[in-house]
């Protein structure tokens, strides 16, 4: 039942309304599937405009706004219960502390612990690691791990964990009703006509990240998508939120499975729009802060993530990667870096993004320079773009500096045309 449910899992009365804490991020709220299939066809007109404005254009989406949240809640907690049990058993193997590319369960111990705990005898569990590639080798790794409760197996519905705190074996995934098995397959079937008409225009779909109760579902949904759309190149682009601690962990396996299957890997990276909100709900509910603990630690985390795809990108050239930030030392460090690394402009594999309006100033010369640049373009009624518009300006605490330094870097450039005599000269 839903209050044997983690903290951070359960939807909770306070922090219903989504926008308190936000200054910058749309929020959806679910009305019904009729409201979900509007937005829907919202999407898509989003996608046709953006095929017949550019050749290589791009149209974010949000998930939450394809069908109802709690369905994502729910399979969030399965996905994070089950990598949850799968770092306790690695601890007990004496891999603590490694990071989640390294932890590898060797099958027999494996297979043992979970006699004792009595999820599966030994014959019971002997087929669970059987086939291609699993357990080949005599260990698992979390890849492994994570492909027993794909949807494609079926095994999530048989099994059991320990709830560390009762010392007790739960299912792992509690039974959805036939209404809530209908909202998710309407949700996936939204998800694939916009990803089959991104597809047919030649467009990008930019799956937005969301709150972290959230994102674990999200980002497993995109992986899906990936998996299918993303063969010859990068169509689905999943996003990742570097305030977020588990972000490298969460990438660099995202980045594994599609090595290891063969298609593109596509991602844009933010520092991320939750951070009041996702700290006071932690705090008043009483679970850990999901963010890092200060800017720096932040910045970081994004250099990180960063270097790791910038690397990628060199070594297979089957990784694409959106910059979406406005924060100049981020974009020289990807200058920098791109140039150490071989990577050309014109190979578009790296791109940027900062919003409509903000930060001309990094904008223009990208662009000049033949870097791939975009503009992220919010529209719709007035009274839902403006409070939006200035939530950004709010989230950008610097924005008033960066607006000064841009109208003395234009006032500059008035001056040099107007005394070289070239100030009507379309060549400049």
């Amino acid at each position: 039942g839903a209050e044997r449910r983690e903290k951070q899992y359960r939807a909770h009365r306070g922090f219903g309304d989504r926008r308190g804490g936000v200054i910058s991020a749309r929020t959806y709220f679910y009305a019904d599937e009729a409201k979900c299939d509007q937005h829907m066809e919202t999407f898509l007109r989003c996608i046709d405009a953006s095929s017949g404005s550019s050749e290589d254009g791009f149209s974010a989406i949000k998930l939450t706004a394809l069908g109802r949240p709690q369905f994502l809640l729910q399979f969030s907690e399965v996905l994070v219960k089950w990598r949850r049990f799968f770092h306790q058993m690695a601890a007990e193997q004496g891999q603590a502390g490694r990071s989640a590319l390294e932890m590898k369960l060797e099958v027999e111990k494996l297979q043992e612990a979970l006699a004792n705990l009595g999820i599966a005898t030994k014959a019971e569990s002997q087929h669970w690691f059987t086939g291609e590639n699993l357990g080949v080798s005599g260990t698992v790794d979390l890849l492994d791990w994570n492909s027993l409760i794909d949807s494609r197996t079926k095994l999530s519905k048989l099994l059991l964990i320990p709830n560390m705190q009762t010392g007790q074996l739960e299912p792992l995934l509690s039974r959805f009703t036939e209404e809530e098995d209908l909202q998710m397959k309407r949700m996936l079937q939204r998800m694939d006509t916009l990803a089959k008409r991104a597809t047919e225009k030649g467009v990008r779909l930019m799956v937005d990240a969301e709150q972290s109760y959230f994102q674990p579902a999200i980002s497993r949904l995109t992986l899906e998508m990936q998996r299918r759309f993303n063969r010859d190149r990068a169509i689905i682009f999943n996003t990742y939120q570097c305030y977020l601690k588990e972000a490298y962990d969460n990438m660099t396996v995202d980045v594994e499975l599609s090595r290891r299957e063969g298609w593109h890997f596509g991602t844009k990276l933010v520092r991320g729009a939750y951070m009041e909100q996702e700290r006071e709900r932690a705090a008043q509910i009483g679970y850990e802060d999901p963010i890092n603990p200060t800017y720096e630690k932040t910045n970081e985390m994004y250099h990180r993530c960063l270097d790791y795809i910038l690397e990628e990108i060199k070594h297979s050239r089957k990784a694409n990667v959106m910059v979406a930030s406005h924060n100049e030392d981020t974009v020289k460090f990807t200058l920098r870096r791109m140039m150490e690394l071989g990577i050309h402009p014109s190979e578009k594999k790296v791109c940027f993004g900062q919003l409509l309006g903000m930060c001309d100033q990094i904008t223009f010369p990208l662009g000049q320079a033949g870097f791939p640049v975009y503009k992220y373009v919010p529209y719709g009624p007035v009274n839902e773009v403006l409070p939006y518009l200035s939530r950004r300006a709010q989230e950008n605490r610097g924005f008033m500096q960066r607006a000064n330094r841009e109208r003395d870097l234009l006032w500059r450039e008035f001056k040099r045309r107007l005394l070289a005599g070239s100030f009507f000269s379309p060549n400049h």
